[in-house]
């Protein structure tokens, strides 16, 4: 029982777990502000939903590259995101298909909006500043305490 504990610490101690919870929480918020608009600020509810992806962008490359800088993760998190907008702008029958259904409107989008852009920097550097304050906080802790 005693290894049993000690893995789980472990396992829930280390900063890819952490990260893995900030991108569940992300999607979650992003689908809670494209399900429940209607109850936001206007302002939130037309900006809410592309910052929050993009939040969620960066916390999947920093799960995905744990070992690396923060500007590695804000550097592909602007290529990622940028990239998919700018992808918007091809309009083939197949990949509008695609772009056609739940996942791969929520993934890819549906077409170019240069706010977009904007909407995606302040997510990203939003999630930069969570990671810095908040979730570095947590290693910190949680390093001491092992």
């Amino acid at each position: 029982m005693h290894k049993k504990k000690r893995f789980l610490n472990r396992f829930t101690h280390h900063p890819r777990f952490t990260y893995l919870i900030a991108v569940v929480i992300t999607i979650l918020l992003g689908l809670a502000s494209r399900k429940y608009s209607q109850l936001l600020p206007l302002f939130i509810a037309e900006n809410a939903g592309d910052t929050i992806w993009a939040e969620m962008v960066y916390f999947g490359f920093r799960f995905l590259f744990v070992g690396k800088s923060r500007l590695t993760a804000i550097i592909l998190s602007f290529l990622f995101s940028y990239t998919i907008e700018f992808s918007q702008l091809y309009q083939a029958v197949w990949v509008n298909q695609i772009r056609g259904t739940v996942l791969g409107s929520l993934i890819l989008g549906k077409g170019f909006l240069v706010v977009d852009l904007f909407r995606y920097t302040v997510g990203i550097i939003t999630a930069a500043l969570v990671d810095r304050v908040c979730l570095n906080c947590l290693h910190v802790r949680r390093d001491r305490h092992l």
